[in-house]
């Protein structure tokens, strides 16, 4: 199992070049991958775009992963999205995850911004906004109609260091039939649930992969919490535990990412 620390890039100490700081430290000190969550705005504190911290994280670090956990997609337009992500996984030298949700209902950047759109519209959208973004990573010339995005020959010549494409993890809550079926579409889970994530919904998510025909060894699953029993999560197929740090007290971040993953010496 791999081990991940998330932070948003938002209050004291989560400024571009502080981001840049932790994420050789986390590297330094035995974690496998820095994410970052995706926000515009974030509860009122100072909050920076994590597409240009993942930049500086890029350079300042040489093994770890690196990636959102997660974007929501339907606030952002694909075809930016598409050429960020080039970007940064040239920059790190094909490190890049990309984790993908459909956004929740009461963010700022959609509320303060015109009409929020449901769910089942942020859904669709979602899904949507995936066909263009990993079209446009082919290097080929794009022709999409559909209901939210209309695309004739945009042609984005710069491809991802990683082929097939950048790993597309999905988010969102696992009891929802769209997000299930999205799971079994791309290349990973991050999903959550009204409680931790428990074995049983790893060996239940490994046998919607299976149902849909392929093959769980080379599907990703993240889980957080219950560190108590990351035997029993590894036994179940999970591939990664990360520790999500809230914002708050720049010392305890440093502390706690400096400590190392779990079972690290």
């Amino acid at each position: 199992m791999k081990f991940s620390i998330t932070v948003g890039a938002a209050g004291a100490g989560r400024d571009p070049a502080a981001l840049a700081d932790l994420a050789g430290l986390a590297e330094t000190a035995g974690w496998d991958a820095f994410f970052l969550e995706d926000y515009v705005c974030y509860r009122g504190l100072p909050t920076y775009d994590p597409w240009v911290c993942l930049a500086v994280i890029a350079s300042a670090t040489n093994r770890i992963r690196l990636g959102t956990t997660v974007t929501p997609l339907p606030r952002r337009q694909p075809w930016e999205l598409a050429a960020q992500a080039v970007a940064i996984d040239q920059l790190s030298g094909g490190r890049l995850i990309l984790g993908v949700g459909s956004g929740a209902a009461d963010d700022l950047a959609v509320t303060a911004l015109g009409s929020p759109v449901t769910a089942p519209e942020r859904a669709a959208q979602l899904d949507e906004g995936l066909q263009v973004l990993t079209a446009l990573w082919t290097g080929k010339a794009v022709q999409h109609h559909g209901r939210y995005y209309r695309i004739d020959g945009l042609h984005l010549a710069a491809t991802p260091t990683q082929q097939p494409r950048i790993p597309i993890w999905v988010g969102g809550d696992l009891r929802r039939p769209g997000v299930r079926r999205r799971l079994t579409q791309w290349d990973g889970a991050c999903v959550y649930r009204e409680r931790a994530l428990d074995p049983d919904d790893v060996l239940d998510i490994a046998a919607m992969i299976r149902a849909a025909g392929r093959d769980p060894a080379g599907y990703d699953i993240k889980v957080s919490g219950n560190e108590d029993r990351l035997t029993d999560f590894g036994a179940a197929g999970a591939t990664w535990w990360g520790r999500w740090i809230p914002p708050g007290d720049p010392d305890e971040t440093r502390k706690i990412i400096a400590a190392g993953p779990p079972g690290h010496p």
